[in-house]
């Protein structure tokens, strides 16, 4: 069976770890990253998630798991060394309608986390199926070594262009072109070069040159 691939937004939402060893702490530090509120169940903890709730950042309850302690949230990861644990907790979550991560055994979640790039606001996700963490590791390798900050500076200045470019280029199909243009130029090898200022002058340049054209000149 193939996945089916999708990118939650759980900006503000409650999302309960289980466990808190290395698995439960790089599980929240992703949660985190992504905005979510985190709450970590375990009666011990590393001292990076010690940390991290000292600081205010997630929330560590230092007891045994409890039902309840899965009551609103949105995901719920089930990391601890007891495969029998995890599955309650995989069975309590559902119950409460949250979808579930299950560490160990793995088939007993609803959803696997796939090996991510990041650059900014891009993010790339690669997953095997479970068939094969280490390629999907590989091949996550690979698109750090082609794909790099310079994407993100250019999505970050497309982002900043966007409502001028809808202003100044009405048609729909004539802002694709702009884009496409834009990805055509030299403003990626402009950025990559550490030249931001003549990167946006070359996009703004380009999106210029579309909006004083008649339409019919940029079919």
């Amino acid at each position: 069976m193939l996945p089916y691939p999708i990118f939650l937004d759980i900006m503000g939402h409650r999302c309960v770890v289980v466990g808190a060893g290395a698995v439960g702490q790089r599980k929240a530090q992703s949660l985190l990253s992504a905005g979510a509120k985190v709450t970590v169940v375990a009666p011990e903890a590393t001292s990076r998630v010690e940390l991290l709730s000292v600081e205010g950042k997630l929330q560590w309850l230092a007891e045994a798991y409890q039902p309840s302690h899965l009551d609103g949230a949105r995901l719920v990861f089930a990391a601890t060394d007891d495969p029998e644990l995890n599955q309650r907790v995989a069975a309590d979550a559902r119950t409460r309608g949250a979808l579930v991560n299950v560490a160990e055994p793995p088939e007993a979640g609803d959803f696997a986390v796939p090996a991510t790039v990041r650059r900014g606001e891009i993010c790339i996700a690669v997953s095997t199926g479970g068939a094969s963490p280490s390629l999907a590791k590989k091949l996550r390798e690979q698109i750090e070594s082609v794909v790099g900050e310079e994407y993100a500076a250019l999505v970050e200045l497309l982002g900043e262009m966007r409502m001028t470019l809808e202003q100044q280029v009405k048609a729909q199909n004539k802002r694709q072109q702009v884009y496409e243009a834009i990805l055509k130029s030299d403003a990626l090898a402009l950025l990559r070069d550490g030249k931001a200022d003549e990167a946006r002058q070359r996009c703004e340049d380009i999106a210029k040159e579309f909006s004083a054209k008649p339409a019919d000149e940029t079919k």
